[in-house]
């Protein structure tokens, strides 16, 4: 299969177009730059230059493949808004493509925006509606035109060398402040995954998903947020502490809603359907090695 892949050199988009090559599909990744393009020529797969704001390359990607796995997404939440509506636009924009054909398109999301908080999450949870990303929406109106669209979520942490999301945000923050915080008691729960795994799950999608289903990329179903800073402190050698939801906001700015979350979510229908079993190490083994505190002081917050 020829799959054309959007976020194609990005933390997980390099993990997926790896594992596409590797079990013997094609690749057609989008680049917008020399980088990017060397970076994709040099992994074994196609190049096809644009981004995620020129339509036209997306529709013309689209087109020349068997299948369109979407992992872009502008990670600005300063100008979140106008990001989720580039990628309405942008997830519109492959469906039509794929319109009148059998060939899959998979979009990204994330089990935070399952309307289900304070409990265990699963595949059947409709997304919020009140939250501005609207991947889900745009992937169910392309299914119920007749489009193989389904949803992979995924956890708020995608971990692995090389992260630059969420973790390694708060070991900057830890370093910076001197003191490893968590919001309240610190058991509410992230769910995560590692990279290698969830790559992994693009594939099986490409290859057996069907229409208007979600499927989530969870291993660890809900580590405490608490161990996190624990392990962080750990390793810092500073100071655990617990922040109330006043003080949160302070002292971790953006991040403070999201890691203030309850939200553990469940891959156990995902897993029944497609097969797949994560393999590799979870999030609270994976940040006792040694890259994270080698790369955190270098990671831009989410910005890929």
């Amino acid at each position: 299969m020829r799959a054309f892949v959007t976020g194609a050199t990005g933390f997980i988009g390099t993990a997926v177009v790896r594992e596409l090559i590797d079990a013997g599909h094609q690749v057609l990744g989008l680049a917008r730059s020399d980088a990017a393009a060397k970076s994709l020529a040099g992994a074994g797969a196609d190049v096809h230059r644009g981004s995620l704001e020129d339509l036209e390359s997306l529709r013309g990607g689209a087109a020349a493949a068997d299948g369109v796995i979407h992992t872009a997404f502008i990670h600005d939440f300063s100008n979140y808004g106008p990001a989720a509506e580039a990628d309405r636009r942008a997830i519109e924009t492959l469906g039509s493509a794929l319109a009148g054909s059998d060939r899959p398109l998979i979009i990204t999301s994330g089990t935070l925006l399952a309307q289900r908080q304070g409990s265990l999450a699963t595949e059947e949870d409709a997304p919020n509606p009140n939250f501005p990303r609207k991947s889900e929406e745009a992937a169910l109106a392309l299914a119920a035109r007749g489009v193989r669209a389904s949803v992979l979520r995924l956890p708020p942490s995608v971990h692995g060398n090389g992260d630059h999301g969420f973790v390694p945000c708060l070991i900057n923050i830890a370093r910076e402040k001197r003191v490893s915080a968590f919001v309240g008691d610190g058991l509410n729960r992230w769910p995560a995954v590692h990279r290698f795994d969830a790559a992994h799950l693009y594939r099986l999608v490409l290859e057996k998903g069907i229409a208007s289903a979600a499927y989530h990329g969870v291993a660890d179903e809900g580590v405490p947020t608490r161990e996190i800073a624990e392990v962080i402190g750990r390793h810092l050698n500073v100071r655990v502490v617990s922040k109330s939801r006043e003080e949160a906001a302070d002292h971790f700015g953006w991040i403070a809603h999201f890691f203030g979350i309850d939200g553990p979510a469940s891959s156990a229908q995902t897993q029944a359907r497609l097969g797949w079993r994560p393999e590799q190490p979870g999030l609270i083994s994976d940040l006792n090695a040694d890259h994270y505190f080698e790369h955190a002081a270098h990671a831009v917050a989410l910005h890929s």
